[in-house]
């Protein structure tokens, strides 16, 4: 919305008024991305600081908290290695990164088909989690809503996109061609099935990731914090065509403005940390979760980079991956032997550790410090192709 005040000083001298389009010529600082990113990103942050507290007395006035051991107390036997319970913490706390968020990329963003994208399918990824919350309140359990159903809903909704990129001219190639990291040139050309299955990989795996990530305080928030990072990078680079040319990154139109919508989502984040920081204020559940996670696989196709998400997004792989494993062998081994075998302690790898005695904020830290190698080999790419 702001962008557009650029345009008030050559409105101005159209008309005539030279001395007031003079006077009004700072306006054109809108026009220049990297001036709203960083005030999406100040924005974003700022909303999340001061309306923080407000929101979560609105929650507790609600009472849509957590009144039962999650799963992992449930698992030691409703004890852990700093014994704080997260009995009675509010949660849907991810409505206020959406809000922070979108209405930010709205207020500094220009408006275009990428940013529209993000923004929608955001929406709809939190109404998917706020429901799944509700209903977890509702029955005070920590099984709200069936694997089935989110997955059915998140596929569904990959599938529109990437049908729809697809068809659309400008943004064909996207599918089409499959880009790998390391490589100037894309891996397949003419694949739009191949394509449509990454896509529908990258942003119903990034979801899932995110959501199995989000168990410790602070641990997926501050993730996608890093995350968020590389892929401003990424959007500015392809969004500028001398840059992109330079290395070797497929230029796209318009993905520029994602870099401010980046921006605005590393803001809003680092605002949740702020109360979400062991002990947690309030959680973001999977009304955040999910959401988070379909915005940064949603942008990793929206600049033909969704394998970039596997390096960068290195802390969710392993997430993700603990759980998939420990499922596949526990049910193998039941299947071989008639008893189910664990890999890891427990899964996601997280409770792993803090089986082991890890104190929950050393097992955050840890992997903050993983999260930022997986950053620094994401961005190296740029370089190694």
């Amino acid at each position: 919305m702001l962008y557009y005040l650029s345009y008030v000083p050559i409105w101005l001298r159209q008309q005539g008024h030279e001395g007031l389009a003079d006077a009004l010529s700072f306006f054109r600082v809108f026009e220049y991305v990297t001036f709203r990113a960083a005030g999406a990103a100040v924005t974003a942050l700022m909303f999340s600081i001061v309306f923080g507290p407000r929101f979560i007395r609105w929650l507790r006035n609600l009472k849509v908290q957590q009144e039962y051991e999650d799963r992992a107390r449930e698992m030691m036997g409703g004890m852990t290695v700093d014994n704080v319970s997260k009995r009675g913490v509010p949660t849907m706390g991810g409505l206020l990164i959406v809000i922070a968020l979108d209405l930010s990329a709205l207020l500094w963003a220009q408006c275009n088909l990428q940013v529209t994208l993000t923004l929608v399918s955001v929406i709809v990824l939190a109404l998917l989690g706020f429901y799944d919350d509700y209903s977890k309140i509702m029955q005070q359990k920590s099984a709200g809503l069936t694997e089935r159903i989110k997955l059915s809903v998140q596929t569904t909704l990959a599938l529109v996109i990437g049908i729809f990129l697809w068809q659309m001219p400008e943004t064909t190639r996207l599918i089409t061609e499959v880009m790998v990291p390391f490589y100037k040139q894309p891996l397949l050309i003419g694949a739009g099935l191949v394509g449509l299955l990454v896509t529908i990989l990258a942003i119903v795996g990034s979801s899932n990731a995110v959501n199995l990530t989000d168990g410790l305080d602070g641990l997926a928030v501050g993730s996608t914090v890093m995350v968020s990072f590389v892929l401003l990078v990424f959007t500015y680079i392809a969004g500028h065509v001398e840059y992109a040319k330079q290395l070797n990154v497929p230029h796209i139109v318009g993905a520029g403005e994602l870099s401010v919508v980046c921006a605005a989502l590393i803001g809003a984040s680092l605002g949740f940390l702020w109360f979400n920081c062991h002990p947690a204020l309030m959680f973001m559940g999977d009304t955040g979760a999910l959401a988070l996670g379909g915005a940064l696989g949603i942008i990793a196709v929206l600049i033909h980079q969704p394998f970039i998400l596997v390096i960068a997004g290195g802390v969710f792989v392993l997430e993700a991956g603990s759980v998939l494993l420990q499922r596949s062998w526990f049910k193998y081994t039941r299947y071989r032997t008639g008893t189910g075998q664990r890999i890891f302690l427990m899964a996601p790898l997280h409770h792993h550790f803090q089986k082991k005695s890890w104190h929950e904020n050393q097992v955050v830290i840890r992997f903050y410090i993983l999260g930022i190698l997986f950053a620094v080999m994401a961005l190296a790419t740029l370089k190694l192709r």
